[in-house]
């Protein structure tokens, strides 16, 4: 039986143009033309589309698979071996993706979405959505915010109360050993920088001596850093700014 281009095309899933494309390169050459010039397929020339629509399919571009499919030493056996071990590779990294898209669906579904009563009862007036959308502008294609927004995921109510008495706790001592004199460069101070930095990569993510001083940075540099720390005690932003450019210095 011999098929026109239209009926092939149907048959395959695939468009005229994509065949006559095949056709003009050499990949599917149809057995046999009308008196008109029309395309016929004959079920040999079927066979050879599946063989090349399975290889595209596994991304293989147009030349390699006419190198693999008119090799005289190939024959049909060995395309099916070949096939199927490509598709075992091809299945086992949609395994492997799978597992990826099953783990990050749980670690959604067993982090908790804190209302807003629960919110003001962790974090007091203090929103940590508020800056969300510009954190994720700013830094979103950044590994360690990809690996916050990872852990983040999965952190109940209990695990946010217990990160946010964690940090009251490092607060308070700072605040004591700024109300003592102490200055900012101080081995004190750096030993609780360093604990500050900790904090982050226990929490969040991989919290380097650089990253740390970027975000100093920010203590002084962005007003409403600024505000929210020096409304925790007056001079905090500055005095913790030095703190960890100070720990970041003696690190090196």
């Amino acid at each position: 039986m011999s098929y026109s281009v239209g009926q092939v095309a149907r048959f395959a899933g695939v468009t005229v143009r994509t065949l006559h494309h095949y056709d003009a390169i050499g990949l599917l050459v149809p057995s046999e033309r009308t008196h008109a010039g029309h395309r016929k397929y004959s079920d040999h020339d079927l066979d050879r589309l599946q063989q090349i629509l399975f290889y595209r399919g596994l991304d293989f571009p147009l030349e390699a698979i006419a190198v693999l499919l008119d090799d005289p030493h190939t024959d049909t056996r060995e395309h099916l071996r070949r096939q199927h071990d490509l598709l075992t590779d091809r299945i086992d990294k949609l395994r492997e993706m799978a597992a990826a898209v099953e783990r990050a669906m749980e670690a959604r579904k067993m982090g908790v979405n804190l209302t807003p009563e629960e919110k003001f009862e962790v974090f007091g007036d203090f929103d940590p959505d508020e800056y969300q959308e510009e954190a994720e502008q700013r830094w979103g294609g950044n590994d360690p915010y990809r690996e916050s927004q990872r852990r983040t995921a999965t952190y109940t109510k209990d695990d946010w109360q217990r990160i946010k008495s964690a940090g009251d706790d490092l607060n308070a001592r700072f605040f004591a050993l700024m109300d003592s004199g102490a200055e900012p460069d101080s081995p004190e101070a750096m030993d609780l920088a360093e604990e500050h930095r900790q904090q982050i990569r226990e929490h969040y993510y991989d919290c380097t001596y650089e990253i740390h001083a970027c975000l100093a940075d920010m203590f002084t540099g962005d007003e409403r850093f600024t505000r929210n720390l020096d409304g925790l005690h007056p001079g905090f932003a500055a005095y913790l700014k030095e703190a960890i450019l100070a720990n970041a210095i003696r690190s090196s």
